[in-house]
């Protein structure tokens, strides 16, 4: 089966079971938390059993864009009950707000370790939608390098609005329309740290490997950016392309320095076809 960003669905669950009492009691201290901080302290409480992140959720509104999960607190509860005796833990690495919404980095176990983006947007300070891509947890890539490790410091908040605009026009420009006469405007020449598994740091690492997948007759596109969120120095980019021929859905997170694209995490997940889809919300 696929994987649902474990710790966000299992307190969804127990948030069904939660009194409108208990709610009205929490209803200050929801309020004095910034939205990251509520999920980060949501996804954290299934680490230390806090019900108290429950009411960060709205129960009424939610909507799922997970496709191999059914919509509502239903489907949530059919993926859980196939947890293992032990349970599931996350970690958060990175945590990130965007106007309503907060974008997370985190490693997760859920049948095994995995490494994901999850993205919550807001209404009235709740929880009410929820996008994520998520992936098997693979060996250091050719320069070392895992898929999590690296930068964390958020920096230059001055400049969200400018960096979200580099990784938007970098994205079109390079990955989508082919103009790579133009790729030195992104990149301080081959300074650039490569979290993907599968390539090595620099642009010289990234041409590597899109020649060996040429060579495989795998062909990686980029067809459309359904979102760019950004805090200070670091930009998701949720965009919509094909991997091999399959539909797929990347998720880049840039940290931008001086400028510059200087660094990337990215996880890639094959959008699963209309009918094996359990909710028909649409993967973005």
């Amino acid at each position: 089966m696929r994987y649902l960003s474990f710790g966000f669905a299992i307190l969804m669950i127990l948030g069904s079971c939660s009194t409108s009492k208990n709610s009205q009691q929490n209803k200050s201290s929801n309020m004095a938390l910034t939205n990251k901080e509520k999920v980060v302290a949501l996804l954290n409480s299934f680490n230390t059993g806090d019900q108290t992140p429950i009411s960060y959720i709205n129960p009424n509104k939610y909507i799922q864009h997970n496709l191999a999960v059914g919509d509502g607190l239903a489907g949530f509860g059919e993926v859980m009950q196939h947890a293992p005796p032990g349970g599931f833990k996350a970690n958060v690495v990175r945590a990130f707000e965007d106007g309503d919404y907060v974008f997370t980095h985190t490693e997760y176990d859920f049948f095994g370790p995995k490494v994901g983006f999850d993205v919550f947007r807001f209404e009235d300070g709740l929880i009410v939608e929820h996008w994520d891509n998520l992936l098997e947890i693979a060996p250091p890539n050719p320069s070392g390098r895992t898929q999590l490790d690296g930068a964390t410091a958020i920096t230059d908040t001055d400049k969200t609005a400018a960096n979200k605009a580099l990784v938007q026009e970098f994205i079109k420009s390079i990955l989508m329309n082919g103009e790579m006469d133009k790729v030195g405007n992104y990149f301080d020449g081959d300074n650039y740290i490569q979290h993907n598994p599968a390539v090595a740091d620099g642009l010289s690492g990234l041409g590597a490997a899109l020649q060996a997948m040429a060579e495989q007759g795998i062909k990686m596109e980029y067809h459309k950016v359904h979102k760019v969120l950004g805090e200070g120095n670091f930009v998701l980019a949720m965009s919509e392309g094909a991997l091999g021929g399959k539909p797929t859905s990347y998720y880049d997170l840039f940290r931008v320095e001086n400028g510059k694209i200087a660094e990337h995490w990215d996880v890639m997940e094959t959008i699963l076809p209309e009918a094996e889809r359990k909710n028909k919300n649409g993967k973005f």
